[in-house]
């Protein structure tokens, strides 16, 4: 059956008026006693075993009343069923399907950058060397650089508790990496697109530099509090939905909410390393989407 036509269906049996107020709430009212019946009948179930032989039935008896006051509070808002299904499995999709995992890319080429002359694409591969020292101050500062030339200026936590986010640089390099996508790493590699003149203003200039950076610390926070993502396998909706609106108009907003997660899975990862060791190689590569940490303090000369 068409899901539209049952849906036409269900409001016509109903015995109140949908379309008031009084009509929603009970079918809200309706709808929460049915979630509640079929709970108890999953309760029936751990209780009696397979002896419950009514289970199934009545499994789709509850669902499908479910259904028919779900119809009732779709018909109040005037949306049809089709609508609703396609919206959430887009949303499903967006959140769990990794395209490049499939050879498949979110955009037309296979890079965001794929279609610029080649000094204003983001290197496929590099090797990213990070190095901790101490300085008059006695703060820990940390010194990266990219094919062995220099990235911006040494970081330090500007915290007033030591928390690591002097390297927190590897954030913007892991949505390079997974995303092909930060305006930060862009201008210090200077391959900013300015053959593009609004391309460059918008995708590459100041305000999506602040986007991107706003994102690492919004990430940083929220990480603070979740054991900064050691031994966590996925990453909050909420926040991912909150990455999604930051980026809404700037060209990363075709990457998928799985591939953000990705991204920043991978950069905690690297993070965690060099947390630990205080220095280390990064070779990085976007072809594989992939970075590898290598302890340099172990590494035998060449």
């Amino acid at each position: 059956m068409d899901i539209n036509e049952y849906q036409a269906n269900a409001v016509g049996t109903q015995q109140f008026d949908s379309k008031t107020e009084q009509g929603i709430t009970i079918a809200l009212l309706g709808l929460s006693g049915e979630v509640g019946e079929l709970l108890t009948e999953y309760k029936k179930k751990m209780r009696d075993g397979e002896s419950y032989n009514m289970f199934r039935d009545k499994v789709i008896e509850e669902m499908g009343d479910i259904m028919w006051y779900l119809s009732s509070i779709a018909a109040y808002e005037d949306i049809e069923f089709s609508e609703i299904l396609k919206r959430n499995l887009d949303k499903v999709d967006d959140r769990w399907h990794d395209i490049n995992s499939l050879g498949q890319f979110p955009f037309e080429h296979s890079y965001l950058d794929d279609d610029c002359i080649e000094k204003e694409r983001f290197p496929r591969e590099f090797v990213l060397e990070f190095k901790e020292e101490v300085d008059e101050n006695n703060d820990e500062k940390v010194i990266i650089s990219v094919n062995g030339r220099q990235f911006g200026d040494h970081l330090k936590d500007n915290s007033y508790d030591p928390d690591f986010y002097r390297y927190h640089d590897i954030f913007h390099f892991s949505y390079v990496v997974i995303l092909g996508w930060s305006p930060v790493v862009r201008g210090f590699f200077g391959c900013k697109r300015k053959k593009d003149y609004k391309r460059d203003e918008v995708e590459d200039g100041g305000r999506a530099i602040a986007i991107d950076e706003a994102i690492s610390v919004l990430i940083f926070e929220y990480a603070r509090n979740h054991n900064f993502f050691k031994d966590i396998g996925g990453v909050d909706y909420d926040l991912l939905r909150t990455i999604k609106l930051l980026t809404k108009n700037l060209e990363v907003k075709k990457c998928t909410l799985k591939q953000w997660e990705q991204a920043i899975l991978l950069g905690f990862d690297i993070w965690h390393k060099l947390k630990e060791k205080r220095t280390g190689r990064v070779v990085c590569s976007m072809q594989d989407r992939s970075m590898i940490f290598e302890d340099v303090k172990t590494l035998k000369p060449a």
